[in-house]
C-alpha cells in the first residue's frame, strides 16, 4: 500500500527550492530549468524520508506564507487599479468643467454681441445659457455617475473574489493538517475516520477517498474498498492510485482477471507501481497468474491460481 510518507518527501524536496525562488528576483528560465534539475537530482539521491517534525512545520511555513503573498499581492493590484480609475474620472470630471465653462462665455460673448445689434434681449439669451448648461452638466454627472457605479460593482466583486480565496486558503490549511494527521495515525480505523473528516470538508477529494479505500483494505473489507475507488474513479477517471487500489480489493477476493485489468491500466497512468506491486503482500495471489506474470515480466509461472471462478464484476458503485 502507499503511504503518505513517499507524498511528504517529494512535496518538501519541491517545495523547498520554490519558496526559495518565490521571494528573490526572477533570475530567467536557464536557472528556474537548473533549480529543478538540481532538485530532481535532489530526491533521486534520497536514501531516508525527510518526514520530520521540523521539515514539516517548515513546509507548512512556507505555503501559508506563499498564499499569504498571493493575497496581498491581489489586494494591491485591486487598489492601484481603483486608484488610476479614480484619478483618470477625477481627470475627465476636471476637463468636462472646464470645457462647460469656456462654453458659457462663448456664449455669453456671442449674446452680448447679439444683444449689441438688437437681435434679442439679455432675458431670452440668459435663459438659453442656463437650459444649456443646465443640459450639459446634467448629462456629464449622469455619464459619471454610472461609471462611479461600475467601480462600485467592480470593487465589490474583487472584495468577494478575495474573500473567496481567504476562505479557501483556510480550508486547504485545515485539510493539509487532517493529512499530516492522517500521516501520524497507526491504526487502519483511525486513518478511515480523519480521511472522513476531510470528505466532509471537501466531498470531492479522490485522493482521499483512494487512501480510505487502502485503509479499508487493511480491515478486510475488499467490497467496501472498490466502492470507494468507484466513486474516487467518477471524480477523476486518470486516478492511478484509485485504479491500483482497486486491484488490490480484487486480488482480496480472487478476482485475478478484474484485478489484472485495473493493475494494467494504473501501470498505464504511471510505470511507479511496477515496482510496489511487486512488494505489495496484497498482490501475492497474482504471482501464479499467467496474465500478472505476462504483465509483469515474470519468467517461469508455474500454474494459475486454483479458484478463478469468482472472478467477474461484483464491484457496485456507492
Amino acid at each position: 500500500m502507499r503511504g503518505l510518507s513517499a507524498w511528504l518527501m517529494l512535496a518538501a524536496a519541491l517545495l523547498l527550492p520554490l519558496a526559495t525562488s518565490a521571494q528573490q528576483e526572477p533570475q530567467g528560465n536557464e536557472d528556474v530549468d537548473k533549480t529543478q534539475r538540481a532538485a530532481e537530482r535532489h530526491v533521486d539521491k534520497l536514501q531516508e524520508p525527510l518526514y520530520t517534525p521540523f521539515v514539516e512545520r517548515y513546509v507548512l511555513d512556507e505555503l501559508k506564507q506563499l498564499r499569504k503573498d498571493m493575497a496581498d499581492q491581489r489586494v494591491a493590484i485591486t487598489q492601484e487599479v481603483v486608484d488610476r480609475q479614480i484619478n483618470a474620472a477625477d481627470k475627465a470630471i476636471t476637463y468636462a468643467t472646464d470645457t462647460v465653462t469656456y462654453f458659457f462665455y462663448l456664449i455669453a460673448g456671442v449674446s452680448s454681441m447679439l444683444v449689441l445689434v438688437g437681435w434679442t434681449s439679455i432675458r431670452d439669451i440668459k435663459e438659453k445659457v442656463h437650459s444649456l448648461a443646465t443640459d450639459e452638466v446634467n448629462k456629464l454627472v449622469s455619464q459619471y455617475e454610472e461609471r462611479l457605479r461600475s467601480i462600485e460593482e467592480q470593487l465589490s466583486e474583487k472584495t468577494r473574489h478575495i474573500e473567496h480565496n481567504r476562505d479557501e486558503i483556510e480550508l486547504t490549511q485545515e485539510i493539509q493538517s487532517l493529512w499530516l494527521r492522517a500521516g501520524r495515525e497507526h491504526t487502519p480505523a483511525g486513518k478511515i475516520a480523519v480521511y472522513d473528516q476531510i470528505l466532509g470538508l471537501r466531498r470531492d477529494d479522490g485522493e482521499a477517498l483512494t487512501y480510505k479505500a487502502d485503509a479499508v483494505l487493511e480491515l478486510g473489507e475488499p467490497q467496501w474498498a472498490i466502492n470507494l475507488c468507484l466513486q474516487a474513479l467518477e471524480i477523476d477517471p486518470e486516478n492511478g492510485n484509485a485504479y491500483y487500489q482497486l486491484a488490490c480489493a480484487h486480488a482480496s477476493q480472487e478476482q485475478w482477471e478484474e484485478a489484472v485489468s485495473n493493475l494494467a491500466r494504473a501501470l498505464e497512468i504511471s510505470s511507479a507501481y511496477r515496482d510496489e506491486a511487486m512488494d505489495d503482500p496484497a498482490l501475492d495471489g497474482l504471482f501464479e497468474f499467467p496474465p500478472f506474470a505476462e504483465l509483469m515480466g515474470i519468467q517461469n509461472v508455474s500454474a494459475q491460481p486454483a479458484d478463478t471462478s469468482t472472478s467477474g464484476g461484483q464491484a457496485n458503485s456507492a
